[in-house]
C-alpha cells in the first residue's frame, strides 16, 4: 500500500493570477506558504490580491476574521529560490514555455531537499518533458488547477512517465486537502479536460461564423438545450483568448486533429487584443475589476 507523505509547507513560484490562487488555497487549508516571483512589487500585488479576496469572503460571511488574518500570516514571500528550501512541495504556476519551466525545476531541485516535490500547473506542456531534466524526475509530476483556482473544483493530478507512487499519491491527498476534487490521469496531450474542451470550444466559436448565430443565442442555447453551468463564449472571456489559443495550438502540435487548431476568429481576437474578461473585451465587454476570483 503507498502511503502519502505529510505536507506541511507549500511552496507556489509565480504568483501572477492562478499562482496567487493556489496560494490562497493553501493558506485557507492552514498550510505555511511561501510565495515567489521575480518582482517585490509583483510579489506584494499578489499578497493585496489574497488579502482582498479573503476579506471579501468575510464580509459575505464564508470565513472569520480570525481565520482571514491568521491565513493571510502564513504567507511568506520572496524573490529567491532558496526561501523554498524547506518546502514538502513547489508548485510552479510560471509562464507557459518549456525552456522557461526546464531553468526553474533544474534551479529548484538544487535548493529543495530531496525528497520535495516538484508538482507543475502547466495546462498544456508534456509534464514527462518538464520533468526530464531533473536527477530525480520520480519526484515531478502535474496538477493543473483550473481558472480561477480558489473557485473552481477540480484539479488535475499528472503521473508523468516517471513519477513515483508515494509523489503521485501525496498530490491526490493534498490536493483534497485544499477541498479540491483530485481526479488522477496520464501525461497526454490536454490531459482529460482539455482534450475534450478545446476542441468542443473550437467547435462553438466555428458555429459562430458557419451559421450566423450571435454568441448571446450560442451561450443561451448551450446553457438552456446542453444544460452548460455557463455558455462557451463566456467561458473564453473567462479563460482569456490568449490562454485558450496557446493551449489550442499546444494540442494542435501534438496531436495534429483539425478541431485541436485554434479557429481564425479566436487568433484575430487575441492579435486585436480582445482577450476577454482581463482585457475588458471578447465576445462581450466588461468592465474592468479585479473581481474574478470572487465567488
Amino acid at each position: 500500500m503507498v502511503v502519502a507523505r505529510e505536507i506541511r509547507t507549500v511552496g507556489v513560484v509565480g504568483l501572477g493570477a492562478m499562482g496567487a490562487g493556489i496560494a490562497q488555497l493553501a493558506l485557507e487549508a492552514g498550510f505555511d506558504t511561501v510565495g515567489r516571483e521575480v518582482e517585490p512589487a509583483r510579489a506584494e500585488a499578489a499578497r493585496g490580491q489574497i488579502a482582498h479576496f479573503l476579506t471579501r469572503k468575510v464580509e459575505k460571511g464564508q470565513l472569520e476574521q480570525r481565520a482571514r488574518d491568521e491565513a493571510v500570516g502564513r504567507l511568506r514571500l520572496t524573490t529567491e529560490l532558496d526561501e523554498l528550501a524547506q518546502c514538502d512541495v513547489v508548485i510552479e504556476a510560471a509562464f507557459e514555455d518549456l525552456a522557461v519551466k526546464h531553468e526553474l525545476f533544474r534551479a529548484l531541485e538544487e535548493v529543495v531537499s530531496p525528497d520535495a516535490i516538484l508538482a507543475s500547473n502547466t495546462s498544456a506542456l508534456s509534464v514527462t518533458e518538464i520533468a526530464a531534466v531533473l536527477e530525480r524526475p520520480g519526484r515531478a509530476l502535474g496538477m493543473h488547477f483550473f481558472n480561477p483556482a480558489p473557485l473552481m473544483p477540480l484539479v488535475e493530478i499528472v503521473r508523468a512517465e516517471r513519477t513515483a507512487d508515494d509523489v503521485f499519491e501525496t498530490a491526490v491527498s493534498f490536493a483534497a486537502a485544499l477541498g479540491k476534487t483530485p481526479i488522477r490521469c496520464s501525461d497526454t496531450p490536454g490531459f482529460v479536460v482539455n482534450r475534450v474542451l478545446i476542441p468542443l470550444l473550437n467547435d462553438c466559436v466555428r458555429v459562430l461564423d458557419e451559421t450566423g448565430v450571435t454568441p448571446e443565442d450560442l451561450d443561451a442555447g448551450m446553457r438552456d438545450g446542453a444544460g452548460w453551468p455557463m455558455g462557451p463564449c463566456a467561458l473564453l472571456d473567462l479563460v482569456g483568448a490568449d490562454v485558450h489559443v496557446h493551449a489550442s495550438e499546444a494540442l494542435y502540435e501534438q496531436l495534429r486533429e483539425p478541431r485541436m487548431a485554434p479557429p481564425p476568429r479566436l487568433v484575430r481576437m487575441l492579435k486585436a487584443g480582445k482577450l476577454g474578461r482581463k482585457s475588458g473585451e471578447g465576445f462581450y465587454r466588461y468592465e474592468r475589476s479585479s473581481s474574478q476570483n470572487e465567488g
